[in-house]
């Protein structure tokens, strides 16, 4: 039997398979709000298979958007639009994820086709904030840094996002600490050099993902699973590092987090990676072992094969995909015919199943 076409169980959510959809912006919304296109390209990715759809980084504020086209949660509005999909996406037999989601410094930017860079006020951009006041890039808004009022008010909107996620359909609430969006922001020292009580020290740095991860868990079903996308590492001297993602995991583990969604980079510009197939998979391998906690693979994963190992391996518990999902939607029912899988194809779709 493949390892990687086996059930597995997050709470009283089973996924027929463990291939996801990695949550990738779309930057195709207006004020938030889903529509059409949201609705065709996940509902699209739910018929070819996956086990596990996410939806892209979703704002829990306006401010909190990576640019002005971003998905939103921070209005009751936004939950017809969200639920639409949510209905297509579980009818279809998979289980259906939101990553909540806070740009920090990254914050009103340009979407990628148009160029990179700040989003002007006269263009829709906004002031933008962070830990501290130090920019991304000099392309990039200058951040003001947050107070501590500021934080708390941060917190409730996560909160808030976690409530209307549900009410709009999700079955997985995914917090997004990764990628140099805010959570992130403050674990880093390269990003974080505040002196109070969410600065310094590893506990001081982690003290805003650790309460973003308590209240969301707090208002989550407690038969639903919360699982935390977090960048492993930095590649950057003095950064973020894979063993402080350990010591982050086991904290996270402790107050209910069902698993850590293993990625890395996007900090600073002055990232050196190591970039080859599945090279993140030993981050995902190391928190997996060490923090006890199950975690996602990301990164380059392209081949049947090449994800069969990682599950077979026990490096990671499911892996989820990107880019190679936007090029073959069905990769999934592609890959359960390369590794011998009998699996349920859609109906419509039942004549072109290999025989």
């Amino acid at each position: 039997m493949s390892a990687l076409f086996s059930p597995v169980s997050f709470r009283s959510l089973t996924l027929r398979n463990r291939i996801g959809v990695s949550p990738m912006c779309q930057y195709s919304s207006f004020e938030g709000l889903a529509n059409d296109w949201h609705l065709v390209h996940l509902g699209g990715l739910a018929t070819g298979g996956s086990g596990l759809v996410f939806a892209e980084a979703t704002a829990v504020s306006p401010e909190g958007r990576i640019s002005p086209q971003d998905l939103g949660i921070w209005d009751d509005a936004h939950i017809v639009g969200l639920r639409r999909i949510t209905d297509f996406v579980r009818a279809q037999g998979a289980v259906v994820g939101i990553q909540l989601a806070h740009a920090g410094r990254k914050a009103s930017t340009r979407r990628p086709w148009t160029g990179t860079g700040a989003v002007a006020p006269e263009h829709g951009g906004w002031e933008v904030v962070g830990p501290s006041d130090l920019p991304f890039s000099d392309s990039y808004p200058q951040p003001h840094a947050l107070t501590v009022e500021g934080i708390a008010r941060i917190v409730d909107a996560f909160r808030q996002g976690a409530v209307r996620s549900l009410a709009a359909g999700f079955q997985v609430a995914e917090i997004h600490a990764a990628h140099g969006y805010l959570l992130h922001e403050f674990l880093s020292p390269l990003s974080n050099v505040r002196t109070d009580e969410y600065g310094g020290s590893f506990e001081n740095r982690a003290r805003l993902t650790l309460e973003v991860a308590a209240v969301v868990r707090s208002v989550w079903p407690t038969d639903l699973p919360v699982f935390v996308r977090l960048s492993a590492t930095d590649w950057a001297h003095g950064g973020w590092d894979v063993d402080e993602s350990v010591q982050l995991a086991v904290r996270l583990k402790a107050i209910g987090i069902d698993a850590i969604d293993c990625s890395s980079a996007g900090l600073t510009p002055s990232q050196q990676i190591a970039i080859a197939p599945g090279y993140q998979v030993p981050f995902a391998r190391r928190i997996k072992q060490e923090a006890g906690i199950p975690t996602l693979a990301v990164g380059l994963i392209t081949e049947p094969a090449q994800a069969e190992q990682i599950i077979a391996d026990r490096d990671a518990d499911v892996v989820l995909m990107g880019r190679e999902l936007l090029r073959h939607p069905r990769w999934p029912l592609h890959a359960a015919h390369v590794l011998g899988a009998d699996v349920v194809w859609p109906l419509q779709y039942e004549r072109a199943k290999p025989r």
